[in-house]
């Protein structure tokens, strides 16, 4: 049940306005945020304020206090600069699956200042970089740790190669750590498994990419990266849902700088082209039969080659599958 404020009342609503609007003249840092998504019930207004003092949300206008016992989650402190900031904060980064520690370890800081921000003398300065050195080794002293290091370095290699986002490695680096703690691939090369988590991280997450695009940015092959995948699977009984054709449309489109009005067509098509037998096909490949076309039939025609090469395929299985779709749905193609 709301209830009033203190400081509002009805015999002197001029003096709680006047109030109200002296404190938005002067709000204090931290303590006081303007809600412009709610309104107020009793005067419809959206000047709602978060006062952290009081730890109350309240009215700007009436003073009708809508909620209280609110929590503020920032710091305690007040910073008026980055060094008081930096001096201040107790606060590490967050975790990350990525990290062989996963952050939670601490490190020398490269930068050659005190705590009070002034520079250190050279001589400090070669016994800090020592340190530093020993730091990191003793960081990766045990197999393990190394082991780690070494999977999330061509992770994020082959990530970063591929635009892939933040979350996806993430997802990845779990699945590695998983797969390890199974000891099912045991004997099997580092950068392979990492591929592979890699790959697999990208079908749960629902992102169109192929075996052939994470081997060609790593030194193993499409055929390793494959059975350490299936291995993997089995060992960890992961559930995932093969892509769809309709996934891969965006991406080639892109690359071919096809309008949106040939994505919707290559769409439509594959819509229409589900229950023929044609769909056992590889989906790239039939979201490249599909794009090819509809840009033949929007007037918007690119060559064979230039789309087989957008979609990562031969030239052959784009005049394939073309073909073959063009006939199931009974569309004239003349090239």
């Amino acid at each position: 049940m709301p209830k009033k404020s203190k400081d509002s009342s009805k015999d002197s609503p001029e003096k709680t306005k006047r109030g109200w609007n002296e404190s938005v003249a002067k709000p204090k840092k931290n303590q006081e945020n303007v809600e412009t998504t709610l309104s107020c019930p009793e005067c419809s207004s959206s000047r709602l304020k978060r006062d952290y003092s009081h730890a109350e949300v309240i009215c700007a206008d009436c003073g009708l206090v809508l909620e209280d016992n609110i929590v503020d989650q920032g710091p305690e402190w007040r910073a008026f600069d980055m060094q008081q900031e930096n001096a201040l904060a107790r606060g590490g980064p967050p975790m990350s699956a990525t990290l062989p520690d996963k952050g939670l370890s601490t490190e020398i800081s490269p930068t050659n200042r005190d705590y009070y921000g002034r520079a250190i003398s050279n001589k400090n300065q070669s016994m800090l970089f020592r340190m530093r050195k020993w730091q990191r080794r003793a960081r990766a002293s045990k197999s393990a740790e190394r082991n780690m290091a070494v999977a999330m370095r061509e992770m994020q290699a082959v990530a970063t190669n591929l635009k892939l986002p933040r979350r996806i490695q993430e997802a990845a680096a779990f699945i590695y750590r998983k797969a390890i703690q199974q000891q099912s691939l045991s004997g099997r090369a580092i950068e392979m498994v990492a591929c592979a988590a890699l790959y697999a991280a990208c079908r749960q997450e629902g992102i169109p990419r192929t075996l052939t695009e994470i081997s060609r940015h790593s030194r193993y092959s499409r055929k390793e990266i494959s059975r350490t995948y299936q291995v993997m699977v089995k060992a960890l009984k992961m559930h995932s849902m093969p892509p769809m054709p309709e996934d891969y449309l965006p991406r080639i489109c892109s690359k071919l700088e096809l309008t949106p009005k040939v994505e919707t067509a290559a769409r439509d098509l594959l819509r229409a082209a589900q229950d023929v037998p044609l769909t056992n096909s590889v989906p790239i490949s039939l979201a490249a039969a599909a794009i090819y076309i509809a840009s033949i039939i929007n007037n918007e025609r690119r060559k064979q080659k230039d789309v087989a090469k957008a979609a990562d395929l031969t030239e052959v299985t784009i005049r394939s599958r073309y073909k073959e779709m063009a006939k199931f749905l009974n569309i004239d193609i003349h090239v």
